[in-house]
């Protein structure tokens, strides 16, 4: 099958995440989830599933945001915007500025002919309630809001009415080879 609309958070290999304690002094924690090198996540076959006219929806960190743009390209995919999510309540892990904000990056395949208008490029949501890593279901009520189905979900971690799912943590939809 394939989908004209494709959302993926990949695990970028991150390694090890520092939080805050309770006491204020950081430690550093493994992450709760496997990672894939970034020659990985670009040969996974996506444009193979990608309907003539497809966008996609990246998810990034700041950390791997200038790799970001090598994937959607080996995608098959060309950047067109990026939409960021901000997170209010004080993130618990450390670095030189706050990791307040994760990015959304929106590439086309075929035309690029906007299909529905975006509501805004910054979307609010607290992260408290969320897992590592897990991202709000107001981002995907917001995708099918502004794109067409059929819908995908890479490394989707629970299953969702309406959309085929790829990933370890939810029903699989679709066959991916992760290149070894």
């Amino acid at each position: 099958m394939k989908y004209r609309t494709i959302v993926a958070d990949p695990p970028w290999p991150m390694g090890r995440t520092t939080r805050q304690r309770a006491d204020r002094t950081f430690e550093n924690v493994a992450l709760r989830y496997e990672t894939l090198a970034l020659a990985e996540i670009c040969a996974l076959p996506v444009a193979d599933h990608a309907w003539l006219d497809c966008r996609v929806f990246l998810w990034t960190t700041n950390r791997f945001l200038p790799h970001t743009f090598d994937v959607l390209r080996a995608w098959g995919f060309k950047y067109k915007q990026t939409l960021v999510w901000y997170k209010p309540d004080p993130s618990p892990i450390s670095g030189s500025v706050a990791p307040n904000a994760e990015f959304l990056l929106v590439g086309v395949k075929g035309s690029s002919v906007v299909l529905r208008r975006m509501p805004n490029a910054v979307l609010r949501h607290p992260q408290k309630a969320l897992q590592q890593s897990e991202k709000p279901e107001m981002f995907l009520d917001w995708v099918e809001q502004c794109s067409p189905g059929p819908y995908l979900e890479l490394f989707a971690r629970r299953n969702r009415l309406g959309w085929d799912t790829w990933g370890n943590e939810a029903l699989e939809h679709v066959a991916l080879e992760v290149p070894s």
